[in-house]
């Protein structure tokens, strides 16, 4: 989907949260500045040349976007600071700009808070082109680290193999419980499992399938975050239980209306709120900027994809599935030597 970076602040916050990426449009702007306290700094000055506007027109944007460029890195110079940075302006002989009677304070961008600038800059045209190459940038980035498989990015987690191998238990202790204590034909396995998905993610499997534009062949619960994969697996082993337990209180198995019934108790319970809200958020947030797929019922819950998570899914730890696999038959395999 089309981005507008000048709209969206969540959009400009998972580019800028997105250290793989920053490396390289730091390549590719290829803009100098001071060096101070081990980081490039712009002054105002420097970037209205840059971005061919007035000075005047980057302080209205400090006055109404101050929180989100301060929050990136645009920092005010005071007392010492603000001498020793005098100090490496004359080292780095920046003649163009006199601030050696400034006093007694000095505003100054970072590379993020200068990109910050970049992505909420209408006036400049230079601007708009750096936002165009931003954004290439970003999608070829998420493409390398992951092989072109950002659908499968989810698997690049090192909890994902864990989670999706016991999850396998638990849904056969659900399947198993619809099997003996549900009096329904083969529709049942489907329904519930439905309903398990609709309460935690508003969607069924089939809506699933499609915003993920998944092929008829490729399995659901592969391409889901590990955390929502233990979220499902506590509702498909909880109510396994519930199910086995009112079966066995009546002697029966149950009608389906019944089984709505406990199912409308058991997924109403307080205690699956905190759960249900993180992996909302993380699946919204995270399917929108690594996958570039927009869950409709889920837009309250999306939120910029903290710089923890791009370690997470393109870092050093982060793998993809095979790699993960041959691993462990490695693992396997030595401690069958060992026997």
């Amino acid at each position: 989907m089309n981005k507008d970076l000048t709209k969206s602040s969540i959009d400009r916050q998972n580019i800028l949260n997105n250290p793989y990426a920053l490396e390289e449009i730091r390549k590719a702007a290829g803009i100098s500045g001071i060096m101070f306290e081990g980081e490039l700094k712009y002054l105002k000055e420097q970037l209205a040349s840059f971005f061919e506007v007035a000075p005047r027109t980057i302080d209205r944007y400090l006055e109404k976007d101050f929180d989100e460029l301060s929050d990136n890195g645009y920092e005010v110079l005071r007392g010492n600071r603000l001498k020793e940075f005098k100090l490496a302006l004359k080292l780095g002989y920046v003649d163009d700009i006199n601030v050696v009677n400034i006093t007694p304070q000095l505003g100054v961008f970072n590379f993020r808070s200068f990109l910050n600038l970049a992505m909420l800059l209408t006036e400049s045209e230079r601007a708009k082109v750096l936002r165009g190459v931003i954004l290439d940038i970003v999608i070829d980035t998420i493409n390398k680290r992951t092989g072109g498989r950002t659908k499968y990015i989810n698997q690049r987690d090192e909890d994902f193999i864990i989670n999706f191998m016991r999850g396998e238990d638990y849904r056969r202790e659900f399947t198993d419980a619809l099997r003996d204590f549900v009096d329904m034909g083969a529709a049942k396995y489907p329904i519930y499992t439905d309903k398990i998905y609709r309460s935690i993610f508003k969607e069924n499997a089939q809506e699933y399938r499609q915003i993920l534009k998944l092929h008829s062949k490729e399995k659901v619960r592969e391409t889901m975050y590990a955390e929502v994969l233990l979220l499902i697996s506590s509702y498909e082993y909880g109510f396994a239980e519930v199910l086995r337990k009112e079966s066995v209180r009546w002697g029966r198995k149950l009608q389906p209306n019944e089984v709505d019934k406990l199912f409308s108790e058991f997924e109403n319970q307080n205690l699956w709120i905190p759960q249900i809200q993180d992996v909302r958020t993380k699946m919204a947030s995270r399917d929108l900027g690594f996958r570039d797929a927009l869950h409709i019922r889920l837009q309250e819950y999306i939120s910029a994809i903290p710089i923890t998570d791009f370690e997470r899914f393109l870092g050093e730890k982060s793998k993809d599935l095979f790699e993960r696999l041959e691993e462990m038959k490695e693992v396997f395999k030595r401690l069958k030597e060992r026997e």
